[in-house]
């Protein structure tokens, strides 16, 4: 089967030669003219989970649990396991996910191609760092069990290898003890990014989860700083609402403009807070956009960018101010605006994304030139910071930054497998 393709936030398009299944986890790859790609759920944003041109290997098929030690939390599940397909079968067991990015409807070989990060990397790092295993499929055939200390060169080329050096049939997983499923959530005001700074920096010796949203069409930044951890056993726990809505269509514009963005960041930073930590379903804390399928319709045909940089700490203060400002002047402001810190552990994969300092996310409709003019700007404030921007959220870095961001790029390249490529990767090696 062939046919076009998109990311989940539109651009860019590919055209794809074919699409291959594998369903089975003993199975061989398929034979191809051209190369290959494993896709999982299509979440990732811009072209690292495409190849235009030539195969995408379709992996969702692989949804199979393989074995869990409720005593321990350890998990041995397929590839094409959802994250959320994780959490139906643990959590009511007393099991959560030790890190989770903002949707659940990733795939487990998705999370760790991609070394996804959430809202606590200061006290659990990323996704990699709980893999206790996994198995890659090459394209001669041949499997490799990899692990953190067992063939280790190919398990940090793998974690955080966005799919290149072969196809992640299975994974075990560690995961952490919880009461049940809800979280103690605060949440507090801030104008200025001062104060965010302070909220931050004694939160995190506190709670281990933290997370702001930022106002970034204000003349001075304001946002909603958010902690929270785990809630304790409960006498009773509030039942759990589970509306879903839906964007039913994909409008021919943008309904994300400089008049909606203004309402909505007036209407969210003025919205009723928690006066002190209250007792929230988890799915609400880690998970808002699920509620509403299909969202990323509300950008309308021609799709939106998602710009998600991480500047380091010593710079990150002064270059986050510096992206704020020209965004505000820009007048293309974002509503899914995210700022957080991330921990000193060192990474697991050799392009791992998540490192210290202070990692700030962004979507935008996309305006064509406008867009690519104000990318541009900014590209140029993280690269003076000696910053990076997340593959699994772009699409259209330039190389020179996939090259400043990721400076093991080089060695990597000795791992991916022949039959291997992605849009994503002949783009930032041309």
């Amino acid at each position: 089967m062939s046919g076009a393709a998109r990311s989940w936030n539109g651009l860019p398009q590919a055209a794809h030669a074919r699409q291959l299944a594998l369903q089975v986890r003993d199975a061989v790859l398929p034979a191809a003219d051209g190369s290959l790609l494993a896709h999982g759920n299509g979440r990732s944003y811009g072209d690292v989970c495409l190849n235009d041109g030539a195969n995408v290997l379709l992996t969702r098929g692989l949804d199979r649990f393989m074995s869990f030690d409720r005593a321990s939390g350890v998990l041995r599940c397929e590839a094409g396991v959802l994250l959320g397909d994780i959490l139906a079968l643990v959590l009511a067991q007393g099991w959560f996910l030790p890190v989770t990015p903002g949707t659940r409807h990733v795939t487990v070989g998705g999370a760790i191609a991609n070394d996804v990060h959430g809202k606590n990397h200061h006290v659990a790092g990323s996704f990699g760092h709980h893999v206790r295993a996994l198995e890659l499929l090459r394209s001669d055939g041949s499997r490799l069990l990899c692990g953190p200390h067992r063939q280790a060169p190919w398990f940090a080329a793998t974690v955080g290898g966005l799919g290149l050096t072969g196809c992640i049939v299975w994974a075990e997983l560690q995961l952490m003890p919880v009461a049940n499923a809800y979280m103690l959530v605060s949440e507090r005001r801030f104008t200025g990014l001062r104060r965010f700074w302070e909220l931050n920096d004694a939160a995190e010796r506190a709670a281990p989860y933290t997370v702001a949203w930022i106002d970034c069409l204000a003349r001075q930044p304001r946002g909603i700083f958010s902690s929270a951890r785990h809630a304790p056993p409960q006498p009773a726990l509030p039942p759990q609402r589970q509306a879903q809505r839906r964007m039913p269509v994909t409008p021919p514009v943008s309904l994300v403009n400089g008049l909606s963005l203004r309402a909505f960041n007036g209407l969210y930073y003025h919205r009723r807070l928690a006066s002190g930590p209250a007792l929230r379903h988890h799915g609400g804390f880690f998970y808002p956009l699920d509620g509403v399928r299909d969202w990323n319709r509300i950008y309308g045909r021609h799709g939106f960018y998602q710009y998600q940089c991480v500047l380091p700490p010593a710079s990150s203060r002064d270059g986050i101010a510096a992206i704020l400002a020209q965004i505000a002047a820009s007048g293309q402001g974002s509503f899914l605006a995210v700022l957080k810190t991330f921990g000193a552990r060192p990474a697991p994969g050799m392009l791992s994304f998540a490192r210290p300092g202070a990692t700030l996310a962004l979507d935008f409709p996309n305006r064509g030139a406008d867009s690519l003019r104000l990318f541009a700007s900014l590209d140029a404030i993280v690269a003076q910071a000696g910053g990076a921007l997340y593959p699994a959220k772009d699409a259209r870095m330039p190389a020179s930054l996939f090259r400043a961001g990721f400076p093991a790029w080089e060695a990597f390249s000795a791992f991916i497998d022949p039959r291997f490529s992605s849009s994503f990767w002949r783009r930032v090696n041309p």
